[in-house]
Protein backbone atom coordinates (compact mmCIF):
# COMPACT_ATOMS: atom_id res chain seq x y z
CA UNK A 1 0.00 0.00 0.00
CA UNK A 2 2.83 2.22 0.60
CA UNK A 3 1.87 4.12 3.76
CA UNK A 4 -0.08 2.65 7.05
CA UNK A 5 -3.31 1.20 6.01
CA UNK A 6 -4.62 1.59 9.74
CA UNK A 7 -4.42 5.32 8.98
CA UNK A 8 -6.16 5.88 5.58
CA UNK A 9 -9.46 7.51 5.56
CA UNK A 10 -12.58 5.94 4.23
CA UNK A 11 -16.10 7.39 4.13
CA UNK A 12 -14.29 10.11 6.50
CA UNK A 13 -13.09 8.06 9.39
CA UNK A 14 -9.67 6.08 9.18
CA UNK A 15 -9.45 2.25 8.95
CA UNK A 16 -8.52 1.95 12.76
CA UNK A 17 -11.32 4.16 14.25
CA UNK A 18 -14.43 2.72 11.77
CA UNK A 19 -13.27 -0.64 13.08
CA UNK A 20 -12.45 0.21 16.42
CA UNK A 21 -16.51 1.71 16.51
CA UNK A 22 -17.77 -1.50 15.42
CA UNK A 23 -15.45 -3.41 17.82
CA UNK A 24 -16.88 -0.90 20.54
CA UNK A 25 -20.28 -1.94 19.51
CA UNK A 26 -20.20 -5.80 20.22
CA UNK A 27 -17.17 -6.29 23.29
CA UNK A 28 -17.00 -4.65 26.48
CA UNK A 29 -13.54 -3.37 26.30
CA UNK A 30 -11.45 -2.78 22.92
CA UNK A 31 -7.97 -2.20 22.25
CA UNK A 32 -5.33 -1.64 19.45
CA UNK A 33 -2.20 -4.06 18.68
CA UNK A 34 0.72 -1.89 17.31
CA UNK A 35 2.79 0.63 18.01
CA UNK A 36 2.16 2.79 20.75
CA UNK A 37 4.22 5.99 19.52
CA UNK A 38 1.52 5.84 16.39
CA UNK A 39 -1.82 4.38 17.63
CA UNK A 40 -2.08 5.63 21.76
CA UNK A 41 -3.87 8.58 20.33
CA UNK A 42 -6.83 6.73 18.75
CA UNK A 43 -6.90 4.39 22.22
CA UNK A 44 -5.56 2.21 24.39
CA UNK A 45 -2.43 0.44 22.76
CA UNK A 46 -0.28 -2.90 23.45
CA UNK A 47 2.88 -3.70 21.75
CA UNK A 48 3.70 -7.07 20.65
CA UNK A 49 6.16 -9.35 22.95
CA UNK A 50 7.01 -11.00 20.68
CA UNK A 51 8.41 -8.82 17.22
CA UNK A 52 8.06 -8.88 13.89
CA UNK A 53 6.77 -12.00 13.96
CA UNK A 54 3.51 -11.66 11.79
CA UNK A 55 0.02 -11.55 13.18
CA UNK A 56 0.00 -15.00 15.60
CA UNK A 57 2.26 -12.51 17.93
CA UNK A 58 -0.55 -9.56 17.59
CA UNK A 59 -2.83 -12.33 18.60
CA UNK A 60 -0.29 -13.39 21.38
CA UNK A 61 -0.27 -9.77 22.61
CA UNK A 62 -4.18 -9.21 22.48
CA UNK A 63 -4.82 -12.67 25.15
CA UNK A 64 -2.05 -11.52 27.33
CA UNK A 65 -3.59 -8.08 28.04
CA UNK A 66 -7.10 -9.10 27.98
CA UNK A 67 -9.21 -9.70 30.47
CA UNK A 68 -12.37 -11.39 29.48
CA UNK A 69 -12.50 -15.56 28.25
CA UNK A 70 -12.86 -15.04 24.61
CA UNK A 71 -11.19 -12.19 22.32
CA UNK A 72 -12.09 -11.20 19.03
CA UNK A 73 -8.97 -10.09 17.13
CA UNK A 74 -9.29 -8.51 13.49
CA UNK A 75 -7.15 -6.34 11.10
CA UNK A 76 -8.16 -3.21 10.37
CA UNK A 77 -8.00 -3.64 6.42
CA UNK A 78 -11.30 -5.59 6.28
CA UNK A 79 -14.11 -2.49 6.33
CA UNK A 80 -16.95 -4.54 5.04
CA UNK A 81 -17.53 -6.54 8.39
CA UNK A 82 -20.58 -5.73 10.36
CA UNK A 83 -21.11 -6.22 14.02
CA UNK A 84 -23.71 -8.67 13.49
CA UNK A 85 -21.29 -10.72 12.27
CA UNK A 86 -18.95 -10.07 15.10
CA UNK A 87 -21.82 -11.11 17.37
CA UNK A 88 -22.44 -13.80 15.51
CA UNK A 89 -19.01 -15.27 15.57
CA UNK A 90 -18.50 -14.62 19.56
CA UNK A 91 -21.71 -16.27 20.48
CA UNK A 92 -20.98 -19.21 18.22
CA UNK A 93 -17.50 -19.36 19.71
CA UNK A 94 -19.09 -18.89 23.40
CA UNK A 95 -21.50 -22.08 22.45
CA UNK A 96 -19.20 -24.78 21.39
CA UNK A 97 -16.54 -23.75 23.80
CA UNK A 98 -14.32 -23.40 21.18
CA UNK A 99 -10.54 -22.45 21.66
CA UNK A 100 -10.77 -20.62 18.19
CA UNK A 101 -13.45 -19.48 15.97
CA UNK A 102 -12.53 -18.49 12.19
CA UNK A 103 -14.77 -17.94 9.13
CA UNK A 104 -13.53 -20.06 5.99
CA UNK A 105 -14.18 -18.57 2.85
CA UNK A 106 -13.29 -20.59 -0.36
CA UNK A 107 -11.52 -22.80 1.62
CA UNK A 108 -9.27 -20.40 3.53
CA UNK A 109 -9.62 -19.55 6.93
CA UNK A 110 -9.71 -16.39 7.55
CA UNK A 111 -7.59 -16.03 10.94
CA UNK A 112 -7.08 -12.50 10.95
CA UNK A 113 -10.51 -12.38 11.99
CA UNK A 114 -11.17 -14.81 14.76
CA UNK A 115 -12.76 -15.12 18.54
CA UNK A 116 -9.95 -16.80 20.46
CA UNK A 117 -10.19 -18.36 24.28
CA UNK A 118 -7.61 -17.75 26.82
CA UNK A 119 -6.68 -20.81 26.29
CA UNK A 120 -5.06 -20.23 23.06
CA UNK A 121 -2.50 -17.99 24.62
CA UNK A 122 -0.13 -21.23 25.87
CA UNK A 123 -0.41 -22.56 22.18
CA UNK A 124 0.39 -19.02 20.55
CA UNK A 125 3.21 -18.68 23.03
CA UNK A 126 4.91 -21.84 22.48
CA UNK A 127 4.69 -21.71 18.95
CA UNK A 128 6.13 -18.19 18.87
CA UNK A 129 9.16 -19.52 20.94
CA UNK A 130 9.90 -22.27 18.46
CA UNK A 131 9.74 -19.89 15.64
CA UNK A 132 6.56 -21.28 14.19
CA UNK A 133 4.69 -18.19 13.31
CA UNK A 134 2.10 -19.52 10.68
CA UNK A 135 -1.34 -18.68 12.50
CA UNK A 136 -3.66 -21.13 11.01
CA UNK A 137 -1.07 -23.96 11.72
CA UNK A 138 -1.48 -23.90 15.58
CA UNK A 139 -5.42 -24.01 15.51
CA UNK A 140 -6.61 -27.13 17.67
CA UNK A 141 -8.22 -29.32 15.19
CA UNK A 142 -10.43 -30.85 17.72
CA UNK A 143 -11.03 -26.98 19.19
CA UNK A 144 -11.49 -25.13 16.27
CA UNK A 145 -14.80 -23.67 15.13
CA UNK A 146 -14.67 -22.90 11.68
CA UNK A 147 -17.73 -20.75 10.32
CA UNK A 148 -18.64 -21.61 6.64
CA UNK A 149 -19.88 -19.43 3.65
CA UNK A 150 -23.20 -20.45 4.30
CA UNK A 151 -23.64 -19.31 8.01
CA UNK A 152 -22.18 -15.94 6.69
CA UNK A 153 -25.03 -15.55 4.35
CA UNK A 154 -27.38 -13.34 5.88
CA UNK A 155 -24.78 -11.30 6.92
CA UNK A 156 -23.02 -10.37 3.52
CA UNK A 157 -21.51 -12.23 1.08
CA UNK A 158 -18.37 -13.79 2.04
CA UNK A 159 -15.97 -12.52 -0.79
CA UNK A 160 -17.21 -9.21 -0.04
CA UNK A 161 -16.84 -9.38 3.79
CA UNK A 162 -13.83 -9.85 3.54
CA UNK A 163 -12.01 -7.89 0.77
CA UNK A 164 -8.83 -7.00 2.24
CA UNK A 165 -7.11 -3.75 1.10
CA UNK A 166 -3.45 -4.30 -0.13
CA UNK A 167 -3.35 -2.24 -2.93
CA UNK A 168 -4.03 1.55 -3.97
CA UNK A 169 -6.51 -0.24 -6.31
CA UNK A 170 -7.94 -2.35 -3.14
CA UNK A 171 -8.88 1.13 -1.35
CA UNK A 172 -10.03 2.81 -4.27
CA UNK A 173 -12.50 0.19 -4.90
CA UNK A 174 -13.97 -0.10 -1.32
CA UNK A 175 -14.04 4.09 -1.11
CA UNK A 176 -16.39 3.74 -4.14
CA UNK A 177 -18.01 1.08 -2.44
CA UNK A 178 -18.64 3.09 0.72
CA UNK A 179 -19.50 6.27 -1.74
CA UNK A 180 -22.03 3.82 -3.38
CA UNK A 181 -20.82 4.51 -6.77
CA UNK A 182 -20.46 1.49 -9.56
CA UNK A 183 -18.02 -0.27 -9.50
Amino acid sequence: MGTDKALLSLNGVSLLQQTKAILERVCEKTFILGSRQIYSAYGECYEDIYVNCGPLSGIHAALLNSSTPYSLVTAVDTPFISADFFRYMIDRAIEASAIVTAPRIGGVVQPACAVFSRDFLPIAEAALKSGNYKVEPTFPPERTLLISEAELAPFAKAAEMFENLNTPEDFERARKRFSGQQL
